[in-house]
């Protein structure tokens, strides 16, 4: 039975995370659910100028990956449509990545307000009780937003912050090394191989 991870993309900046987290999953062979909210379509083209459309997604997908991609492999979802397989709990899935997170997303995923496909795949796995990933980039932060967060872990969420480490690169990373390493972090909160960052193993110092 295909069981796909939902990868969900709000329209927070951020979207080159989503791209990685994609890129990886398909490299680790696990199929792909794709909802692209509108606003995310909007982020998209403003930060990559590619335009993501729902009569031309495969190739647009492609244009934003910079890669061929197995039509296979992905099924994509209109974020409006409610009738879609991801809006059921009894379609099979491994869990959801939202990447990024806007303030708004987070809002309707804790609150329940399914005001798309995104949010409402996103109830539906925590319902499930399958494993959901949520990256919120912006910041600062309110209280409200906080809260939300709050509510998304005692429902039984991951929530992932886009919080790029430096130990792989330190001060001379690269700008796709930092974007790995949250991707990587990402996979790792979902149980995925990946060779994304180089792992810590300790500074090497004798110990007395």
């Amino acid at each position: 039975m295909r069981r796909p991870w939902i990868v969900g993309v709000s329209g927070a900046s951020g979207t080159p995370y989503a791209a990685a987290v994609l890129r990886a999953l398909l490299d680790a062979d696990h199929p792909v659910d794709l909802v692209v909210s509108r606003a995310a379509r909007l982020t998209i083209i403003d930060e990559t100028g590619v335009p993501f459309r729902d009569a031309h997604w495969h190739t647009d997908l492609e244009s934003w990956l910079g890669r061929s991609v197995d039509a296979d492999r992905v099924r994509f979802w209109p974020a409006g449509d409610f009738a879609a397989g991801p809006s059921s709990g009894s379609y099979p899935a491994a869990g959801m990545i939202v990447v990024p997170a806007s303030t708004a997303a987070c809002a309707g995923i804790a609150l329940g307000l399914s005001k798309d496909l995104l949010q409402r795949a996103a109830e539906v796995n925590l319902k499930e009780r399958r494993r959901v990933v949520v990256v919120p980039r912006e910041t600062p932060v309110s209280r409200s937003h906080l809260l939300h967060l709050v509510s998304l872990v005692d429902s039984g969420a991951v929530v992932l912050p886009a919080s790029p480490g430096f130990y792989s690169g330190g001060a001379q990373a690269t700008a796709q090394q930092l974007v790995d390493f949250v991707a990587g972090k990402i996979l790792d909160a979902c149980e995925i191989d990946h060779d994304l960052f180089t792992r810590w193993s300790g500074t090497g110092l004798k110990r007395p």
